[in-house]
């Protein structure tokens, strides 16, 4: 049983998965899909070892340099900055941006020891530097440590770049105003917009 107490808590390791949860998926990939476990297995262990940070982006990918960063038809004049790679598959399956990304790994958190060193802040001046970006799109979550990480690159590299903005937050598009929380719905006021009554 010492394996399987071994499986399981090695299943336990990824987000969300509990005790429980984990002794489910070991005993199913033992009892009735034993090939699939080893497929499992031997792709973890090849992503584990090849998996790296793009050389210019810091996104993961398995070559030095990303697709993404390869890709001749995306914008060059526009460079969204993002926690994580996460954040990246989520606006590239959004659609709509067609321009490069800057994956900073984490946020600023004094308390977690994390600093600009930890978050590449010198590698993304580098890449503002070479690519001469027109807009800086500082796309951190709307949490404490994420608006402050927003608001500390944008003074780092605001005199480099023509314009630095940042996503706007407020309510979803479907959502009701009645249902949404108090900050939400502070975000929307404060990131309102004109309209041009022209058109």
């Amino acid at each position: 049983m010492a394996l399987i107490d071994d499986l399981v808590g090695a299943l336990t390791v990824l987000p969300g998965v509990g005790q429980k949860s984990a002794q489910r998926m070991a005993l199913h990939l033992l009892q009735r899909d034993r090939s699939g476990g080893l497929h499992l297995g031997g792709v973890l262990e090849r992503a584990m070892r090849e998996v790296r940070q793009c050389r210019i982006c810091r996104n993961l990918t398995e070559a030095e340099v990303c697709r993404l960063c390869e890709d001749p038809r995306r914008e060059r004049r526009f460079l969204c900055v993002v926690e994580s790679p996460a954040d990246v598959l989520a606006l590239e399956q959004a659609g709509g941006y067609r321009g490069y990304y800057f994956v900073l790994h984490g946020k600023l958190s004094p308390i977690d020891g994390i600093g600009p060193e930890e978050l590449g802040l010198e590698r993304l001046q580098a890449c503002i530097a070479e690519n001469s970006p027109e807009e800086l799109i500082l796309a951190t979550n709307p949490t404490v440590e994420g608006e402050a990480t927003a608001h500390y690159i944008g003074r780092l590299v605001g005199d480099r770049v023509a314009l630095v903005s940042r996503i706007a937050h407020g309510v979803p598009l479907g959502g009701e105003i009645e249902y949404t929380d108090g900050g939400t719905l502070s975000h929307a006021l404060q990131g309102r917009r004109h309209i041009n009554l022209l058109d």
